[in-house]
């Protein structure tokens, strides 16, 4: 087993009024010449947790991260008007939550990041800030998933 310490979310960044599968995930990545989907995880927004491909296996989701790290990716990350935004479900951040909690109870002293804040430190004031960012994916800060109080369990809604 390769090891892990790193524990990456992104979002697929497809517009939240549009459906995108696993299929079309896997696809679009098999068309960039990929071996497969690049994440481990992938969250549909009805909360269904997809597995993508093995852990054991190196992920292709972040350049320079991919042998040390598990890419989790949930679907969406722009609004109707195609603008990056925070389009996560009650049901994705459930799910979001639950999955990320067992990851590091797997892989102990991990630290979780969205994919944004592993852009190079351009300023090198040891702070990724918005404005060096490469990517706005994941759209929220990763940091709060298990800071936020978690939401109501979309199922009891």
């Amino acid at each position: 087993m390769r090891k892990i310490d790193i524990i990456v979310i992104h979002c697929s960044a497809t517009r939240a009024d549009r459906c995108y599968t696993e299929y079309d995930l896997t696809t679009d990545h098999l068309r960039r010449g990929f071996s497969g989907a690049g994440y481990h995880y992938y969250i549909r927004k009805n909360g269904d947790i997809k597995s993508l491909r093995p852990v054991k296996t190196p992920g292709a989701h972040a350049k320079g991260y991919n042998a040390h790290s598990i890419g989790v990716c949930y679907e969406g990350g722009l609004d109707t008007n195609s603008r990056a935004s925070d389009t996560r479900t009650d049901f994705q951040k459930h799910s979001l939550r639950v999955l990320v909690m067992l990851l590091l109870r797997d892989y102990p002293g991990s630290r979780l990041v969205g994919h944004r804040d592993l852009s190079p430190d351009l300023n090198h004031n040891g702070e990724i800030e918005p404005e060096e960012w490469i990517k706005e994916c994941p759209c929220f800060h990763a940091s709060t998933i298990l800071q936020d109080p978690p939401p109501q369990n979309p199922a009891y809604l």
